[in-house]
């Protein structure tokens, strides 16, 4: 019989985009307000595996990756992704997003995003949020999956991933 015990806190970790890097900059100051201070930011990277966005938020597009300091609850996840839904809103002008803002968690094994949208390798949560299994860690590094969006598979995407385990592995340690 297994004996359920508390999960470990976990890094969170969202990915922003927007044609408008002031936009982005705006985004990143209202999270930190939310979720405490940031630890890490990714270079601008240009996002150009999809134009899905393109008719709503311009193009092209520039993204970055964030990491906050403080650690939270695996659970907390949807309360965060509820939050920032409510921040692309506020974002939003004449009814079209300027950003989009995709949370998750990383922790030892996984990587995880959230989102409203099921599928059939999505694990529901609460509140409309659904879990989406991204990447594993593996064999000494994080390792995609069949559906795993191709921007999140890219080598250099993995190995900033990769890095930010590291970090927090030193802070589950009292190290970081």
């Amino acid at each position: 019989m297994s004996v359920p015990k508390e999960a470990e806190r976990v890094k969170l970790i969202c990915s922003i985009f927007s044609s408008r890097g002031e936009v982005l900059d705006m985004a990143i100051g209202r999270m930190e307000d939310m979720f405490g201070p940031l630890d890490w930011k990714s270079e601008g990277l240009f996002f150009d595996r999809t134009r899905y966005y393109e008719n709503e938020m311009g193009w092209p597009l520039l993204r970055r990756f964030v990491t906050f300091r403080d650690l939270i609850d695996p659970e907390a996840i949807v309360e965060v992704k509820l939050r920032t839904n409510e921040l692309e809103k506020v974002l939003s002008g004449a009814g079209r997003r300027s950003a989009n803002i995709d949370p998750g968690y990383l922790c030892m094994e996984r990587l995880v995003l959230v989102t409203g949208k099921n599928y059939s390798h999505r694990i529901y949560l609460s509140k409309g949020i659904y879990a989406d299994l991204t990447l594993v860690f593996r064999k000494g590094c994080f390792r995609a999956l069949p559906w795993t969006y191709r921007d999140y598979s890219d080598e250099h995407i993995i190995a900033q991933f990769d890095e930010i385990r590291g970090k927090y592995k030193a802070q589950l340690r009292g190290k970081g």
